[in-house]
């Protein structure tokens, strides 16, 4: 008796115990579920993640992206039965049934217009027939694509979506092709300041390393093997990136070349803060800016000039500055060759602002203090850390 009464006690509170974790448990994912928001929100932020996701994948435009991955994400956000992307030479990912991918082929040949279209029993029979949703991909105004989506019945809300879905892929696209126009420019930036610094420079430096070949032919061979340093550099063509340190290494070379032409009428000052060395910054930055300042700011005075070049840590920031001690120029017409109205006088200033921009905005351009017969001060300003292009600096150092 005595034992069946303990037996019963000890059940009893086994029960008791597994009651209270079981309450325990099921507080705890109740709150969890709480602190996930409404039905609503839920859904709203897998939405928007599966968004965020899938334009990862279509920002290199529908030949160059990962469309399979796209596809994935894209059927998840339109909760169909597959999903197609097609470029404008057919099929490019499926995701679903294999069987999709020529079905959405005959559905891009036998759709019209661009408002989403519904093909109706486009595979199957009876029971087992899909159904597709055909939505054009537009790139401004033209059209770069089809997206296709499927599901048994389908209804006018799969309609719609597909199509708003097909909308917001061409935005994705034309963003694409944005991020590729700006990449295009920023080259063409980079070869105009090449450009710049061919004829001008290479014509003084060749007559400069002539004046010595009789005179001092050590010399002569110095500033030559310096020129052919300087002009590898400058021309060549792996990234758009450098290193501090690997530019006014170039600077350091072009400079040898200028004091070849100058000789004492030219001096050079460098505060260069050693931490900064391997800061990355777009290639060929500092060099027009120094380039400028021997140019315009000391060639047309018999006098010559100071150049000081200095490299500062400024928090998140590092300063570089070019200052010179020549001729100046009237602040207005600084403006101006900033704004891209002066002609072509100036051009490296020009540039180089316009590069700045484009890669880090509009705050990061260049800040010139001038004026006439006061000498010129140029301030750029680089973010210390890039890790987008810090990998392309690092392989250029």
């Amino acid at each position: 008796m005595a034992e069946s009464l303990l037996s019963g006690l000890a059940i009893a509170a086994a029960v008791a115990l597994l009651a209270l974790a079981g309450y325990l448990i099921a507080r705890r994912l109740a709150r969890g579920h709480g602190e996930l928001g409404t039905e609503a929100e839920r859904a709203r932020f897998t939405t928007l993640h599966l968004a965020t996701r899938a334009a990862e994948h279509l920002r290199a435009g529908l030949e160059k992206g990962d469309t399979v991955r796209a596809a994935r994400d894209l059927r998840a956000m339109l909760d169909c039965e597959g999903l197609a992307i097609a470029g404008v030479d057919g099929v490019l990912s499926v995701d679903g049934a294999e069987a999709y991918r020529e079905a959405a082929a005959r559905a891009i040949a036998t759709r019209s217009g661009a408002k989403p279209q519904l093909h109706r029993a486009i595979l199957g029979q009876g029971r087992e027939a899909v159904d597709a949703v055909s939505a054009p991909i537009l790139v401004t105004g033209v059209r770069a694509g089809t997206l296709v989506a499927f599901a048994r019945s389908a209804r006018p809300g799969l309609v719609r979506a597909t199509g708003e879905a097909a909308r917001w892929v061409s935005t994705q696209l034309e963003l694409a092709e944005l991020d590729a126009s700006r990449a295009a420019l920023a080259e063409a930036e980079v070869k105009a300041l090449r450009a710049q610094i061919s004829p001008h420079f290479i014509y003084n430096a060749l007559t400069a390393i002539a004046s010595f070949i009789h005179t001092d032919p050590a010399k002569a061979r110095e500033l030559v093997l310096e020129f052919a340093d300087f002009t590898r550099y400058s021309f060549r063509r792996n990234g758009d990136f450098t290193t501090v340190a690997e530019e006014l290494r170039s600077v350091d070379g072009y400079l040898r070349l200028e004091r070849a032409r100058f000789g004492d009428r030219l001096d050079v000052t460098l505060q260069i803060a050693p931490e900064l060395l391997a800061t990355v910054i777009p290639f060929l930055s500092v060099q027009p800016l120094v380039e400028n300042a021997v140019r315009h700011g000391l060639e047309s005075t018999e006098r010559g000039g100071r150049v000081t070049i200095t490299a500062t840590d400024a928090g998140a920031c590092a300063l570089i500055t070019v200052e010179d001690d020549g001729v100046g120029i009237d602040p207005e017409l600084a403006r101006e060759v900033l704004a891209g109205r002066a002609g072509g006088e100036h051009v490296g200033l020009r540039n180089v602002d316009t590069r700045l921009r484009q890669v880090y905005g509009d705050d990061f351009g260049l800040v010139v203090e001038t004026n006439v017969g006061a000498g010129t001060l140029v301030t750029m300003r680089v973010p210390k850390s890039q890790p987008l292009h810090a990998s392309e600096g690092r392989l250029a150092g």
